[in-house]
């Protein structure tokens, strides 16, 4: 698996494959890459000609006291999982290849980074609009893949897309979720023994919520106050929030009537897990 480090080298590469006319996928992680990242390569590689994954821990998007140093890092795991998916290769830059030392531009959005996760992390997609934006730039994709774990960011990144008029097709795909139901993510390597088996209420009491929907229950209120009293059942857990809203604007909605996302971030000890139900 060819792993590319600068921008300079990369940029030929898929210069080239333009050229002859290949369509260009491009799945942005964060690397320590699991299941749920390698269906979003597949699913990369099944609809376009080449595949760039890129793998960088991006620093903008972390706050202050937040994992950066401690985020798990493994570049020849990630290059083996990408191997296997069919990528063509791994943009993997340092930081400083990134962002210039006197760097000052910035990428922002009003509106739908205001709630959920950007009430308590209220950098945090200021970091996640001006990388993206920058990989943008640098692969010049025809698509772009994203999970829907990361249902806000997701929303984010197609309104980033249409309002700067990127002509790249967003790509959501599904959640990937171990056999008992806890979704795919990095910082579940955090949790021990307890905490792991703790983790389950988030999906059991999303469950819960789209059960009363789908027994007729409509007020938002109620819901949520069912999923929150679930939650606080079990005592590794605490709520960090439980919204009801509009997948598309990330607005709260008070009656569900329509299609309504129900996410969720709860710290299991001390680590910080999000989870969602459309």
């Amino acid at each position: 698996m060819q792993v590319i480090k600068t921008i300079d080298k990369l940029r030929p590469i898929v210069k080239a494959w333009k050229k002859e006319g290949l369509r260009v996928g491009l799945v942005p992680t964060m690397g320590y890459l699991h299941e749920g990242h390698k269906s979003l390569i597949v699913r990369a590689v099944s609809e376009n000609d080449k595949v760039v994954v890129s793998d960088f821990v991006n620093p903008t998007q972390f706050g202050a006291g937040e994992d950066l140093a401690s985020y798990p890092r493994d570049i020849d795991r990630d290059a083996a999982i990408c191997e296997q998916a069919g990528a063509d290769l791994i943009f993997h830059p340092e930081p400083e290849e990134m962002y210039f030392t006197d760097n000052c531009t910035f990428v922002d959005m009003d509106g739908l980074t205001k709630g959920l996760c950007g009430k308590t992390r209220p950098t945090h997609f200021r970091g996640v609009c001006t990388v993206v934006s920058k990989l943008f730039h640098i692969v010049a994709p025809d698509r772009a893949y994203f999970g829907q774990k990361d249902a806000q960011q997701l929303a984010v990144i197609r309104r980033m897309a249409r309002d700067l008029n990127f002509d790249i097709e967003i790509v959501g795909c599904p959640i990937v979720r171990e056999a008992d139901g806890l979704a795919m993510s990095s910082r579940n390597t955090y949790l021990n023994d307890a905490e792991r088996k703790a983790a389950l209420i988030l999906h059991k009491s999303l469950m819960l919520g789209k059960e009363m929907i789908e027994q007729g229950e409509h007020d938002a209120s109620q819901i949520k106050k069912a999923i929150i009293s679930n939650i606080e059942s079990e005592p590794l857990a605490k709520v960090d929030y439980v919204e009801i809203v509009n997948p598309d604007t990330m607005e709260n909605i008070d009656t569900v009537e329509d299609l309504a996302l129900i996410a969720t971030a709860v710290y299991i000890g001390k680590t910080r897990l999000i989870d969602n139900v459309m």
